[in-house]
């Protein structure tokens, strides 16, 4: 890399800028900016504290720029990335690795000194005329054992802004751990724009070097690309965890109220399209994180932070009836970002699957739209993109947990693995252990494909703990530090797999979507040993008598013995079946660890057991 000196750098920063940088005691830091600048080459550097003036200063500058157009509600601004630029670019999101470092096949990877060179020449001079936001940020609560600084160079306001509503401020924080702080890196710049977007998305990367700790993203500004301290920090974070002994996962953390005020606090991991966010919000529970999690023992015990203190959320789908506590946000005067919605003509806002009709034009991410248009391919386009997101601070919500902010984090009692499934998985369902629970839930966690997602409907992808597409230490590695995470701990969290998505012979789902509340519930009483269960082969599941008392008090509504029959019956051909196609995939990973074939082939072999004394298809009252 171009490496820039702290004498140049000083010489291009205005006075006011230069106090703010060189009041952080870490010559590491400066050195980096240094180094940066002097390859970016901006016209300006505006280095932004935990002011709010300077904070505001971004917000002002996003609008200015374009990258944010106000909306009729006070507080509410709507950013459209380029009609290319609209999700995660797997293609061109590569770990650069040293010659001799291996993760794996499903890691996509490339040569670090080539990356390293190529992402110098697209870097190279690109923020020419362009403004670079210097922001410090921090990973989990401040001053915590947990947490990780974060410093992010960027020249688009609209990012700066983004994280702003994300994540915790971090320049005290650098202040505070002066030269002794480590810390994440990311550079990111938008390149050249035409009509406020990045044009020259055939040069977009997303490279992340490992071994230093930075990440690097070029023209682009879609935020899964753009916004480093979310899964692209993550990608770092896993391979600190792995080294120190803590996890992290691609988890939400939540409260569920007990008897008698009780809140016991869970972690849980969906793929996308699984219920992730909704039951991260379940009305009448409270929320921590919805994406993101820090896990680490302390003593007998397992804490959780939320990593974030905002939401980056798919808007598709959200209504007053279904998401009542994220339509009321996205309904008054709070700071929102919304992106690659549409934009209707009196500065209101519409997206697929909101409330009411559609506004017959307004602009959204294709350009002026109006019914029926159609895009290059003669593919009608959709009042938003199916990808379309808001952004904002969960200090917005009426469910935010107290705490939240806690720098020592909260006990988790149970985790929760869910994926899309429509004839295996009973609705709710507790491991026999917690080795138990990580090989057969979360390390075996499958989900099937939508209607929204390219490719064949139906098709069951494994994705273990959801985390598959972030990993950057090999699976079974991974998959071996979760099964040593628990391992020893006198009572460590339950954990459970739940299901949303079952179906009957007809096709017909068998659960509502409220039903989640009552999974809740069981899942919290359960954690606390409150209630006994019925033994499967795969698991405890709920008593019937249970269910029927927590839907009464929780739904207000009469649950059937029919309706509890079909929905808990063990499904033992289907059970094998998927016993099968884990197995098999595990045997395709070089360093999968050998605890997950013993525990798989015990659960086969109590499957099998089962067919052989009930039949296929076994009711619970029958166990």
């Amino acid at each position: 890399m171009v490496e820039g000196t702290v004498a140049s750098l000083k010489k291009r920063l205005e006075e006011v800028h230069a106090k703010k940088l060189f009041s952080i005691e870490n010559p590491a830091l400066h050195r980096f900016v240094a180094d940066y600048v002097e390859l970016l080459n901006p016209d300006h550097i505006f280095v932004c504290t935990d002011s709010q003036e300077d904070r505001a200063y971004i917000r002002n500058a996003a609008v200015t720029a374009g990258e944010e157009v106000k909306l009729a509600i006070e507080g509410h601004t709507i950013h459209y990335d380029g009609y290319l630029d609209q999700a995660r670019d797997k293609e061109n999101t590569k770990f650069l690795l040293p010659k001799g470092l291996d993760l794996g096949a499903s890691i996509n990877s490339k040569d670090k000194q080539e990356g390293l060179e190529e992402i110098e020449g697209i870097f190279r001079n690109i923020m020419q005329g362009h403004t670079l936001y210097v922001r410090f940020f921090c990973l989990g609560p401040t001053n915590s054992e947990f947490s990780i600084p974060a410093v992010q160079l960027t020249d688009s306001a609209y990012v700066a802004h983004s994280e702003d509503l994300l994540y915790r401020a971090g320049y005290e924080e650098f202040k505070r751990t002066g030269e002794t702080g480590r810390f994440f890196k990311f550079v990111h710049s938008e390149g050249k724009l035409e009509g406020s977007v990045s044009v020259n998305t055939d040069q977009r990367r997303v490279y992340i070097n490992i071994e230093d700790d930075v990440v690097y993203s070029a023209n682009t500004q879609y935020g899964g690309n753009t916004l480093g301290l979310k899964k692209l920090a993550m990608r770092l974070a896993i391979k600190w965890a792995s080294k120190e002994g803590w996890l992290t996962e691609h988890m939400f953390v939540m409260g569920v109220k007990g008897p008698k005020d009780r809140i016991s606090y869970f972690t849980g991991a969906f793929p996308s399209l699984c219920g992730k966010t909704s039951t991260s919000m379940m009305q009448g529970e409270t929320i921590i994180g919805d994406d993101i999690a820090y896990l680490r023992r302390r003593g007998e015990e397992v804490r959780a932070v939320n990593v974030e203190k905002g939401m980056f959320g798919i808007i598709q789908g959200v209504n007053s009836k279904d998401d009542p506590l994220i339509w009321d946000v996205l309904h008054r005067p709070e700071e929102v970002i919304f992106s690659n919605i549409l934009m209707a003509d009196d500065g209101s806002c519409f997206w697929i699957g909101k409330d009411g009709q559609v506004p017959p034009s307004g602009i959204n991410h294709s350009g002026r739209w109006k019914p029926g248009k159609k895009d290059a391919n003669g593919k009608e386009i959709q009042p938003s993109h199916p990808n379309a997101r808001f952004t904002l601070d969960l200090h917005s919500l009426e469910n935010l947990d107290p705490a939240i902010d806690d720098p020592q984090g909260v006990i988790v009692q149970g985790m929760i693995y869910g994926g899309r499934d429509s004839d295996t998985l009973v609705p709710v369902e507790e491991s026999f252990s917690w080795e138990h629970g990580i090989i057969t839930k979360g390390a075996s966690l499958e989900s099937e494909t939508t209607a929204a997602t390219l490719g064949k409907e139906g098709v069951r992808k494994w994705n273990p703990m959801s985390n598959l597409d972030f990993l950057s230490i090999p699976v079974g590695q991974y998959l071996a530090n979760n099964i040593a995470f628990g391992k020893g701990l006198k009572n460590p969290p339950r954990i459970y797999s739940v299901n949303y998505f079952l179906k009957d012979d007809a096709g017909q789902f068998l659960n509502e979507k409220t039903d989640k509340a009552v999974w809740l519930k069981w899942m919290e009483i359960r954690s606390h040993g409150e209630v006994d269960a019925i033994q499967t082969p795969t698991g405890f599941i709920p008593q019937y008598q249970d269910l029927k008392k927590l839907f009464e008090e929780t739904l207000g509504r009469d649950y059937t013995k029919d309706a509890y029959n079909k929905q808990f019956t063990i499904r033992i051909p289907e059970g094998l079946a998927k016993s099968e196609r884990v197995t098999e995939v595990f045997k395709n990973l070089s360093d999968t660890p050998k605890e997950v074939f013993t525990l798989l082939k015990e659960q086969r072999e109590r499957l099998e057991a089962a067919r052989e004394k009930y039949g296929d298809y076994i009711l619970p009252e029958r166990l």
